[in-house]
């Protein structure tokens, strides 16, 4: 017996990558009759579509669980399913540790989400198999409304950073058809969203091997479709730039002057053990590469401190080169070391407090240079992709600048979607307040 049409609630949690994969979910579920509620209690089934990262995730993702299992006290039909990179990491502890739960989806699986639902309703059930073809083609994702549509043009990773266990979740690179990333970005086009951002692990390795297309040629095309009026991608990786690819960026209008460059650490030595593929003085080259041919680009990055092995001298070189190279923002976070990487194996040995220490002093020394970048911007005009409401300012909008820097302006009769010129007047560390400019 086949299950009734139901209502289906989804939580997601982690990168821009999984909030794309949730509009995938979507988009298959809503094909197969399924209608997204905005309330678990509404739902018949439950999916949380998570990231297995950092630890704290894991921690989050069993607590929620715990929380929406109420609801099958009272509902014992209701259908309640982890996806994404945790379920590929844990498979069937998930399902030991939780009395709750029904089923376990990984990243490749989704095609079949509607099938596995019909199964564990009778028992819970596991599929996490990593599949190296598996592109998604044919599903129309449901994208959530908004200026911006995320576009994955990319699965898995090939890096092997010792660090990291994406590569062993999301299975090895595969790349989409070049034709189907296009249609995909004429669809958002014809439904009114301004904005396309490009995702992949390493977004920049993209090639279409058919066509002999690589990263730069998608955004030349890319660029080409009427009705986007901005392009960005994320998140790249160091060593997969070309120059060609900061060539079609320099010269093309609708390509942002805004790249995130993760460094990780300014130490060779570190680098060297996290399997980064560059020096930093490989990374500096390119860095600078970008600020010439781009003068006005905003870089951003991510770091991470206390990864084993790391000295004072090693955290001292990345405090110095993040105090030269002055980055817009970045991502910082202490080492937390996750089952199933290669570094798992090397143990955590750096104390927890000297671990903190170490961040506490890049945070506090990155707060100070985004508030001095962001206060040279005192005077300029910025034109503004208008996204919504601001969270903190009543009666006002934020959006981004074409650098990626939030901007939040009085209402001023602009509406989401509208491209608004707006005079800085004032700077915090995370955002820029101005007025619009008639």
């Amino acid at each position: 017996m086949s299950v009734p049409k139901r209502k289906v609630y989804l939580e997601s949690y982690g990168c821009q990558m999984n909030l794309a994969d949730s509009e995938l979910i979507l988009g298959q579920l809503s094909a197969s009759g399924y209608e997204l509620v905005q309330e678990p209690k509404d739902s018949g089934v439950i999916l949380l579509n998570t990231c297995a990262v950092r630890e704290h995730a894991e921690q989050r993702i069993y607590g929620r669980v715990a929380e929406l299992g109420r609801l099958k006290n009272k509902n014992p039909d209701l259908v309640i399913g982890v996806c994404g990179c945790m379920a590929t990491h844990l498979k069937e502890k998930l399902i030991q540790s939780s009395q709750f739960l029904d089923l376990v989806v990984g990243p490749d699986s989704y095609r079949r989400l509607p099938e596995i639902i019909e199964k564990a309703v009778k028992e819970p059930f596991v599929d996490v198999r990593l599949d190296k073809y598996e592109n998604y083609s044919g599903i129309n994702p449901i994208r959530a409304a908004g200026v911006k549509a995320w576009v994955s043009i990319m699965r898995g990773c090939d890096k092997f950073c010792t660090f990291c266990i994406v590569p062993y979740v999301r299975g090895r690179e595969h790349c989409l058809p070049i034709e189907q990333i296009l249609d995909q970005v004429k669809n958002v086009a014809d439904e009114g969203y301004k904005e396309v951002v490009f995702l992949g692990q390493t977004v920049n390795s993209y090639k279409d091997k058919e066509e002999g297309l690589e990263f730069a040629d998608l955004l030349e095309r890319a660029a080409e479709v009427e009705g986007i009026k901005r392009i960005r991608f994320t998140s790249p990786h160091p060593f997969d730039f070309d120059d060609r690819t900061i060539e079609v960026m320099r010269d093309n209008p609708k390509i942002c002057p805004q790249v995130h460059l993760p460094l990780q650490s300014a130490s060779n030595s570190v680098l060297d053990k996290m399997k980064r593929r560059y020096t930093i003085e490989f990374y500096d080259e390119l860095l600078q590469k970008f600020r010439e041919s781009i003068p006005d680009i905003g870089i951003t990055t991510d770091i991470i401190v206390g990864f084993p092995g790391e000295e004072e001298k090693d955290y001292q070189h990345t405090y110095d080169y993040m105090t030269k190279t002055k980055y817009d923002s970045a991502f910082m976070f202490k080492y937390s070391a996750r089952e199933g990487a290669k570094a798992y194996n090397w143990g955590d040995p750096i104390p927890e407090e000297e671990k903190i220490r170490r961040l506490e002093g890049i945070i506090q020394l990155q707060v100070t240079i985004s508030l001095e970048i962001n206060q040279m911007e005192v005077g300029q005009v910025r034109e503004v992709l208008v996204e919504g409401e601001a969270k903190k300012e009543e009666g006002s909008w934020f959006g981004k600048s074409p650098q990626f820097r939030t901007v939040v302006f009085p209402k001023d009769g602009a509406k989401p979607g509208e491209f608004v010129k707006v005079r800085i007047e004032r700077a915090t560390p995370h955002t820029l307040i101005g007025e619009v400019v008639k």
